[in-house]
């Protein structure tokens, strides 16, 4: 693509680059007018973010019209980092700067020493580059170690000793990721963990367009579009971020996770890895709806630190380690397709402890119980979704007597199938239900629905391996009728 596009000064003076709207314009500018254009085109915005179309997408909007600065709060897991990055599709396909410019220097305007040097020396002969939308975006985590030199620049001796220059010349300097983001986007994510000090250098080239390096004054016209993330705490937490900095980001942003349960199945639906290189791959809608309610589940619980968030990854990770668990289990027995079971979800537990974080009494029970109760709450509130009603007193009553099954994530579909049908009267309520049932894998599924959500119900009890049983409290000699006595 480079080659058709002007490679000197002369050449791009004459082209539609050397005339305006493109000549001069900021990228602030840029942003607004492909912007304008995509709206106008009835185009999506931000293509694979899902879920903000009336919330958070309305408000970046805003920002960006308004050629703000702006600042996205939110937990993990909210696509801040996907927005960030989907901005340089807003940007032109390519734009023009004088070769070996390590601040982009616009050929027509240039910002640095070099760049403008370049220009007078060479003067229509100076060489052009061109940068793509990808190359002018710029993105960085904040952590405490990070310093002025990193993201503004510092000072470089053997830069200084091979060209012939003072330490104080500006061609001594080696710039920082900050100007090296010059008429691009530079991304910065959770903001607050940046040192106080560091902070104070950003604000002030945002305010002013003024760098101290070492102590010698630089004053660079960046023009740049800063984007922030940040945890909605942190951000707003007395020290973690410093108030004039705050105070020049224009717009803030809040996000969220997913409002419903049929949009977050949506996302993990695009996000997952579920369609394999081998045998193929079919997921009972029961399942995936359950493995989307482990994390609905996970936000509510109390002893999960909901000020770190439970990561919309969980439902991904999970989804992939369910199909991973089955397509074993296909493999092994020999089976046509990789069909996931509930009794999966348990096989992939390290995809949920490992995506929560946990309060002091969540630590003392410990995570691998906690995510269990959350998959039977998960299949407790999809089955009382769908069928809130149900007539499951001869089941509980078949398991009172003594009665066990044992069906575990390693059996065969007509295996399970016939575990099931053990158990008098399970079969016929689900047949008689909404419950899926349609074929034997839809109707093992329906089975394990009801049985986990009575585990949920602590009106029976469910074994590691998979063996379901009396219920212990009963066992103990409380009425089923009243779960609060457990304790």
């Amino acid at each position: 693509m480079t080659k058709s596009l002007p490679q000197t000064l002369g050449a791009l003076r004459a082209s539609e680059f050397g005339t305006a709207p493109k000549k001069g314009r900021s990228v602030k500018d840029e942003l607004r007018a492909n912007l304008l254009a995509r709206i106008k085109s009835g185009q999506p915005l931000f293509k694979g973010v899902l879920g903000y179309e009336d919330t958070v997408m309305p408000q970046i909007v805003n920002a960006l019209l308004s050629r703000h600065n702006f600042i996205l709060l939110g937990t993990r897991g909210q696509a801040k980092s996907r927005i960030l990055r989907a901005l340089t599709t807003l940007l032109d396909p390519a734009i023009p700067v004088i070769a070996g410019s390590e601040v982009n220097d616009d050929p027509f305007a240039p910002i640095s020493k070099f760049g403008r040097e370049r220009v007078k020396e060479a003067g229509d002969d100076t060489p052009i580059a061109w940068l793509t939308s990808d190359q002018r975006y710029v993105e960085k985590l904040a952590t405490p170690d990070v310093t002025v030199a990193d993201l503004i620049g510092d000072l470089d001796p053997i830069k200084a000793a091979r060209g012939g220059h003072l330490l104080a010349d500006e061609l001594s300097i080696h710039y920082g990721m900050l100007p090296r983001a010059h008429r691009g986007i530079f991304a910065l994510n959770e903001l607050p963990d940046l040192a106080g000090k560091v902070q104070v250098g950003l604000f002030n080239v945002m305010q002013e367009g003024d760098v101290q390096i070492k102590g010698y004054p630089v004053r660079l016209a960046l023009d740049v579009v800063l984007a922030f993330t940040a945890n909605p705490e942190d951000f707003t937490a007395r020290g973690k971020i410093i108030t004039p900095l705050k105070d020049r980001i224009g717009s803030e942003i809040q996000t969220h996770y997913p409002s419903t349960v049929d949009l977050a199945l949506e996302i993990t639906s695009q996000e997952a890895w579920t369609q394999r290189d081998g045998l193929p791959v079919r997921v009972p809608e029961l399942v995936a709806e359950v493995a989307e309610r482990v994390a609905f589940e996970a936000r509510k619980e109390k002893r999960i630190d909901q000020r770190s968030g439970v990561s919309q990854r969980l439902s991904i990770t999970l989804m992939e380690n369910i199909v991973s668990n089955a397509e074993r289990r296909a493999v092994r027995l020999n089976e046509p397709a990789v069909v996931p079971r509930l009794a999966d979800l348990y096989a992939a537990l390290p995809a949920i402890t490992g995506k929560i974080e946990l309060e002091y009494e969540g630590e003392l029970i410990g995570g691998a119980v906690i995510a269990r109760e959350l998959i039977r709450r998960a299949a407790d509130a999809t089955l009382k979704e769908r069928e809130p009603s149900l007539p499951l007193d001869e089941i509980i009553i078949w398991f009172d007597e003594g009665q066990a099954l044992q069906v575990s994530d390693d059996a065969t579909a007509a295996a399970a199938k016939a575990g099931f049908g053990a158990v008098p009267g399970l079969m016929g309520i689900v047949r008689e239900s909404s419950l899926p049932h349609g074929d034997d894998d839809a109707l093992v599924s329906s089975c394990e629905l009801v049985l986990e959500a009575l585990v949920a119900r602590r009106k029976l009890s469910r074994s590691e391996g998979g063996q379901y049983g009396r219920s212990v409290r009963r066992e103990r000699g409380f009425p089923s009728e009243h779960p609060e006595r457990e304790e």
